[in-house]
């Protein structure tokens, strides 16, 4: 049986627990020492070894030496040295026919760069392996055989000498071999090893970086298998890939060998951790997104020539998440000490790149791979790239956004490797999936889209280390996108990416945030989408003066919470069949409810942590509701819901209330089991004293007592009420946030919802403004901090110059216009500070 080649990037599948015997500790505790010659043990290496057993070997060693008396688990096995890559290489006939394919070599010409790699493999995997070396290697492995069992399963990866760098990762360019039984199958797979530092990948790679195909040898390291292929397996990231954003840890697990994870032929489960509030003794799952997890990489049978196969997925398994949140969290737990030490070692932040596995035979959960990440880390953390839409197309395909940039070019459809020549450069390239072998093209590419893969697949990685969109998981885009056609790439509106049909117009905007002044006025983000929470926490402000729990709703519960805590009351048995689905396998609708909320409220408060984030509790309006599904059972038609059953209203109201207890229970969570006490809470729409009296009762009856374990509790400013019985407000409430839309809408009469008489709605009329400057008078004079939530400071400087003027507290802006108002409110400030100093004669 051969054994099976994959990537070296997809090393998920190597190194731990036995299937006979006893499960194996760090290595070391086999009972097998070190020999001399071209055999080291992995618990006799550290990272200072590089040079002689590679970056993924020393790294091993490193973790089994440093790491595991501290908890990690990591399995062991032993290295075959560069030293014996040098002395098979090092025949001269075998160095001659190297030193002549090199000669003259042009990777533009991919015809001869194909050949040219092809014969390079042959002839170092045609090289004869000397006696004692073979020997050495068969003695090695006939040590594990005593510990495991006569034909153990090994892992064979290769590890060069120059990979796994902060600066360059070398991540899936040589290859792997797993299920390798037999010393014959073992010396067999280690000349494959020694042939993949020539892979059409490896040597372009090296081209890139400017390496010295000569400075580079390989090592290759043997390990117990991990039996991955009856549980999981994936990658951690120590921040968030998309964003750089360093305060989450990034897990993504499916079922069986973690190839499939690496490669992109599954959608994975992702779950978040935040690391502040983890470190804190919180331990809850931020946020977890389920995958498709279609198929899974399992051992091949006896018969089989090959050592592993993909299999389906069952349909029963696809629905549940392959890791319960307490091995999350142990993940979470193993990677932050990784990345400790890796960072004291190296004397500076170093953000990890991890491969862990889990035995479905025993369900120990093991650490197989640490290397430094080499693309976000490395980005200037103060200089960023704003990508924005300026027109609008067709949606011809959605996905997985990668990145956050913007590229347009006409389509090229590969449907297998022979395609590639006919690449041009600046296509957008699209795939059912991608393998490292393409990577030679991918480079060209303006960017690129898969049917497969999630966010740490092997097109997520490249297209992030070349910098260019990304859209993976498009489901169907190889069928719908048309050959030749030109199209729009957006990953810059979310974690959703976008086709768009034609070429789409877009602004792009480098920021130095670093070289930005701060005005005095506290500039806050409006923000409802957690898919852009982490992105937009990296720009230059003092936390979410608006977090709408509207969008959160919508997108990721979709229901009514009535009709999820009262199925029974949903007359249509198609939207009961659609409640029962979207509940899936939560406790019941009511812990679906608390956990998606909680989940999007959460990512956006660990986001700007610990900066400040108001977040408003739910101000959709009854027709709103009414769309939601299940809805219509428990809303009524309102001639004029704007000024209806909306915001406070309904808080302690009959018809809610056991709406509003979930509220508070996903408050609760976030701010209790998740540790994020940024979070502030709002009430909308509160007409009159006494309500916000009813209102702050209910909160406290579902354990939200304002004033307990720091909570403050705001109020919008939105209607006249607010403004004219500003004493009454102040005394129950924190805080004021004024909601320019409503409020204008309400002082001047006019519905903004109405085209006919659109034309009267302006937030810059006397009498609004008036209204704006009694709310900030008020709420001063009772040492109560104020500040605007609405539109009209986003889309008028000189509405935030007026702000500014009557010492607002602060302005909350659309994320996009965060810079420009910035600017204009500095002016504004200048302009204040010298209108006092004229005025103190200064």
């Amino acid at each position: 049986r051969a054994p099976t080649p994959v990537a070296d990037g997809g090393d998920q599948n190597a190194g731990g627990p036995g299937r006979r015997r006893r499960q194996p500790g760090p290595a070391g505790q086999n009972g097998v020492m070190g020999t001399p010659g071209y055999i080291l043990w992995l618990d006799e290496i550290t990272l200072d070894d590089v040079p002689r057993v590679g970056g993924k070997n020393a790294s091993l060693g490193e973790m089994i030496q440093a790491l595991a008396p501290r908890g990690v688990p990591v399995p062991g096995g032993f290295a075959v040295t560069a030293d014996a890559y040098r002395r098979v290489v090092g025949q001269a006939d075998v160095k001659a026919r190297i030193d002549d394919l090199l000669a003259g070599l042009d990777k533009a010409d991919l015809e001869d760069f194909a050949r040219r790699g092809r014969a390079l493999r042959e002839a170092v995997y045609g090289a004869v392996i000397p006696d004692d070396l073979a020997g050495e290697i068969a003695d090695a492995y006939r040590r594990l055989e005593t510990e495991y069992g006569a034909d153990v399963d090994v892992a064979v990866r290769s590890s060069a000498t120059a990979e796994d760098l902060p600066s360059a990762s070398f991540a899936g360019q040589h290859e792997t071999f797993l299920n390798v039984h037999s010393v014959h199958q073992l010396l067999d797979a280690c000349r494959r090893c020694f042939a993949s530092l020539f892979t059409d990948r490896a040597i372009s790679y090296r081209i890139d970086q400017g390496f010295d195909h000569a400075d580079v040898a390989l090592s290759i390291g043997v390990q117990k298998m991990v039996r991955a292929d009856r549980g999981s397996a994936g990658v951690i990231f120590t921040l968030d890939p998309e964003s750089g954003f360093r305060d989450v840890v990034l897990i993504t697990a499916a079922y069986g060998l973690g190839e499939t994870v690496v490669q992109g032929t599954v959608s994975p489960d992702e779950f978040y951790v935040h690391k502040p509030t983890f470190e804190d003794g919180h331990r809850t799952v931020l946020r977890r997104t389920l995958g498709g997890k279609h198929v899974k990489m399992i051992y091949a049978d006896g018969s089989s020539r090959l050592a592993t196969r993909t299999v389906p997925t069952p349909l029963a398994s696809r629905d549940w998440f392959c890791l319960r949140d307490q091995e999350v969290l142990t993940l979470a737990d193993h990677a932050l000490k990784i990345e400790r030490h890796y960072s004291e070692r190296a004397g500076r932040p170093m953000p990890m790149d991890i491969e862990w596995a889990k035995d479905g035979l025993t369900g120990e959960l093991y650490i197989l791979q640490a290397r430094p990440e080499t693309v976000r880390s490395q980005q200037a953390p103060n200089l960023l790239k704003e990508y924005r839409l300026t027109g609008s197309a067709p949606v011809l395909a959605t996905g997985r956004a990668v990145g956050d940039a913007i590229a347009s070019g006409p389509v090229r459809i590969i449907h297998d490797v022979r395609a590639l020549a006919d690449f041009h450069t600046g296509e957008v390239l699209v795939a059912r999936t991608t393998t490292p072998d393409w990577e030679p093209v991918m480079k060209r590419a303006a960017a690129i889209v898969t049917d497969l893969g999630g966010r740490t697949c092997h097109a997520a990685i490249v297209a992030r280390e070349l910098g260019i969109p990304a859209i993976v998981g498009a489901g169907g885009a190889t069928d719908t996108l048309e050959a030749g056609a030109p199209v729009t790439v957006s990953c810059a509106e979310g974690d959703e990416g976008h086709v768009y049909a034609g070429q789409v117009p877009f602004d792009v905007q480098a920021i130095d945030v670093a070289a930005l002044a701060r005005p005095q006025t506290k500039i806050m983000v409006n923000l409802g989408n957690p898919d852009r929470a982490f992105q937009t926490g990296l720009l230059p402000c003092d936390g979410v003066g608006l977090a709408r729990i509207e969008f959160i709703i919508a997108e990721a519960v979709r229901a009514h919470p009535m009709a999820l805590i009262h199925p029974e009351r949903v007359a249509d048995k198609l939207e009961r069949a659609e409640l029962k689905q979207l509940i899936g396998h939560h406790r019941d609708g009511a812990a679906f409810f608390v956990e998606k909320l909680s989940e999007g409220v959460g990512t956006i408060a660990a986001a700007f942590y610990p900066r400040p984030v108001i977040v408003r509790l739910s101000d959709f309006k009854t027709n709103e509701y009414a769309a939601l599904l299940g809805g219509r059972f428990f809303e009524t038609a309102e001639a004029n819901p704007m000024i209806g059953f909306r915001g406070a209203a309904r808080y302690a109201h009959p018809a809610y209330a056991e709406g509003f207890a979930l509220e508070c229970a996903a408050m609760r969570r976030v701010r209790h089991d998740m540790g994020l006490t940024n979070v502030r809470l709002m009430i909308p729409f509160c007409r009159r004293a006494e309500e916000a009296d009813r209102v702050l009762e209910a909160m406290a009856h579902n354990g939200l007592t304002r004033g307990t374990d720091g909570l403050e509790v705001y109020v919008m400013c939105e209607i006249p009420a607010n403004v004219l019985a500003v004493d009454a407000f102040a005394e129950r409430f924190d805080g004021f946030s004024i909601g320019s839309n409503d409020l204008t809408q309400l002082v001047l009469g006019v519905d903004r919802d109405s085209d006919i008489v659109a034309f009267d709605f302006d937030e810059r009329d006397p009498a609004v403004l008036e209204a704006v400057r009694l709310a900030i008078e008020g709420a001063h004079r009772h040492g109560r901090p104020i500040g605007i939530c609405g539109q009209a400071p986003s889309d008028y400087p000189d509405f935030a110059a007026f702000l500014v003027a009557h010492g607002i507290d602060s302005i909350s802006l659309t994320p996009d216009s965060v810079l420009k108002t910035t600017r204009a409110i500095l002016d504004a400030e200048t302009e204040r500070d010298a209108r006092a100093r004229r005025a103190a004669g200064g």
